[in-house]
Formats: structure tokens, C-alpha cells, sequence
């Protein structure tokens, strides 16, 4: 692509231009040459967006709870950008039309954008270029950017790494997996919703969470008292119904103030920013390293001694980063 075309689009969506946005995505998730000019492109322009993650088992009703959330937005009259994660081809259709029904109010709509990802073998819940899509819809000027991941269970973790505030959404039927989930996504949740709270087993669901945070809370360090603690929520909802959803709207907005004022909104964006730099650079260097294999003789030999058990990886990740190989652009 041309850059005046490219400086155009970036142009047009800076006006406004949904159909810009769109063909920008269309691109950093094709990962091509011009994603490092557009990222830089937008870069002064980010920040605005509150970034919230929706995460949980699959079944637990996220899109519901994404969708009812989107209609309390929009009636507060603020703009959405939602980016849905779809475990399937991106070709496959079936989720991308299953996201379009379950949003079905809001995709007219000019204040919502709406944007299904594939993850393409990424593992941790999200695709790979879902920052990327993230910082767009930030650039773009939505207020809120809604990520619903695609709901794999406990290594959906990435979800805390991208976004301000994780919303880990459980049915009553989980009860007997909380105990499993502890270490997982148990971990990363600033708010607990027990969802489809109509059910049999929500309550006792609420009470279990409840005396887990609370033996969470009695357990921390003696004298660790100088920074306020935000205390996690469990909520009831019902998302197809929308019932307890303005309840988890202003638990968003409590917790967004909570770390504006305190300074942790900008310290988790500050932790944020340096793990993706760390983060591109390893899938650099590792994609780097998987194109020069049929191409380098010395790094194929370096494979295939340590495939063949006369090596060991240690000692030739060492020979790696001592040569000049990450320099010179792939010559050992």
C-alpha cells in the first residue's frame, strides 16, 4: 500500500470514518509493513479509552453481559468499541454471525463498533494483534473499549495484561471448579459476576467467592495497610434479562475512579506499555528465527544438534545471543 494511501486512511479516521478504522484492522492484523507506521501514526493520540476485559468459562454468558453493558453506554452517551475473540477460522463464519445477532441493536448504531478477531492459535484468550485493534478504537475517540475474550477457561491471562479493568464472569454450574480456578482466573478479577444468577446454586456460588476474598484479604503481609485496597465486588446478574447490569456499570466506574485517583490506572498502562515491548520483541526475534531456518546453514545445524539430544537448548540459546545473528538480520 502506498504511504499517501495509507496516510489517508489514517486521515479519514481521524475524522470520523468507520470504514477507515475498519481497513486499518483489516491490516495490523495482517501483521504487514505498515503496521509500525500506523501504531506510530496514532501513538500521541492514546490514552482516552477505559479498557475493560470480559473473561470466564465458555457458556457463562460474556457476550450477553458485553451487550448489556454496550446498551448502558450508549444510553449514558459514550462510544463503544467492542472486540470480540473468536476461537474459529476467520473464514468459518459462525461465531463472527453469532457476535452480529447477539449485538444485534447496537450494530447500526455510529457510537458502537464492533470487531470479531480470530485467534489464529494464540493462546492466553486473545488474538495476537487484539492490542493493536485496541489502540485503533482508542485512537478513534471511544470511551470504552469492551474485550470479550474467547472464553477457554484458566489461560485466558492475557486479558489482565491488556486492558484496565478484568470482569471474570461465572454460572452457578462452576461452583465445583472454583477451587481449580483459584490460581487461574480467580487471580485476575477486579470484579466477580455470577451470571444467569436465576439458576440453582448462584447464591451459595456468591457466598463461596465472597469468603474466599475475604480469607484473601485477611491474608496479606502485617503492616501492608498504606495503600487503599480495592475490595472486589461479587455481583448477580442476569444478562439476558437486564437484571443486575447497572449494578456492574457503576462497579466499572467505582473501579475506574478507584485507580485514576490513586495512580494505578496510569501505573498498570506503564506496566502495560513495557511488557508489550518485551512481548514484540520475543515474537520478533522468535519469527526471525523460524524464517532463517531453511535459509541458514549454521542456525539449521544448531537445531538439528539440539534435537538430536547433542546439544542442549541452554548452551545453544547462548551461542544465539553471542553471535551476531540478531544484528545483521539473520546471519549466524
Amino acid at each position: 500500500m502506498a504511504r499517501q494511501t495509507l496516510s489517508q486512511l489514517l486521515e479519514n479516521m481521524g475524522s470520523g470514518s468507520a470504514v477507515a478504522l475498519a481497513r486499518l484492522m483489516t491490516l495490523v492484523e495482517r501483521e504487514g509493513r505498515e503496521v509500525g507506521r500506523i501504531l506510530e501514526a496514532i501513538a500521541p493520540q492514546l490514552g482516552h479509552a477505559f479498557t475493560i476485559g470480559v473473561t470466564g468459562p465458555p457458556g457463562a454468558g460474556k457476550s450477553s453481559l458485553v451487550d448489556g453493558l454496550t446498551t448502558l453506554m450508549r444510553a449514558a452517551h459514550k462510544t463503544v468499541g467492542v472486540v470480540a475473540i473468536d476461537p474459529s477460522s476467520p473464514f468459518s463464519g459462525g461465531a463472527l454471525l453469532g457476535d452480529r445477532i447477539r449485538m444485534g441493536q447496537h450494530y447500526l448504531d455510529k457510537g458502537v463498533f464492533i470487531r470479531s478477531m480470530a485467534t489464529r492459535g494464540s493462546h492466553g484468550g486473545l488474538a495476537r494483534a487484539t492490542l493493536d485493534v485496541m489502540k485503533l478504537l482508542d485512537a478513534f475517540r471511544c470511551d470504552y473499549v469492551l474485550v470479550e475474550t474467547v472464553g477457554v477457561g484458566q489461560t485466558e491471562l492475557d486479558v489482565m495484561r491488556a486492558t484496565d479493568t478484568v470482569i471474570v464472569t461465572l454460572v452457578p454450574e462452576a461452583g465445583d471448579s472454583v477451587q481449580v480456578m483459584k490460581a487461574g482466573l480467580m487471580e485476575i478479577a477486579d470484579i466477580f459476576v455470577v451470571n444467569k444468577a436465576d439458576r440453582d446454586g448462584a447464591q451459595r456460588m456468591m457466598t463461596d467467592l465472597s469468603l474466599m476474598l475475604e480469607l484473601k484479604y485477611s491474608n496479606r503481609p502485617a503492616g501492608q495497610t498504606a495503600a487503599p485496597q480495592w475490595k472486589i465486588p461479587v455481583l448477580a446478574t442476569q444478562a439476558i434479562n437486564n437484571v443486575g447490569l447497572p449494578e456492574l456499570f457503576e462497579a466499572l466506574e467505582s473501579h475506574h475512579q478507584f485507580l485514576a485517583d490513586g495512580g494505578e490506572l496510569e501505573r498498570r498502562r506503564t506496566t502495560r506499555r513495557q511488557e508489550e515491548l518485551l512481548a514484540r520483541v520475543e515474537y520478533a526475534v522468535r519469527r526471525r528465527l523460524t524464517d532463517q531456518l531453511e535459509l541458514d546453514p549454521a542456525l539449521a545445524r544448531l537445531f538439528e544438534e539440539v534435537g538430536a539430544g547433542r546439544l542442549d537448548p541452554h548452551s545453544a540459546s547462548e551461542q544465539v545471543l553471542r553471535s551476531e545473528f540478531l544484528k545483521n538480520g539473520g546471519e549466524l
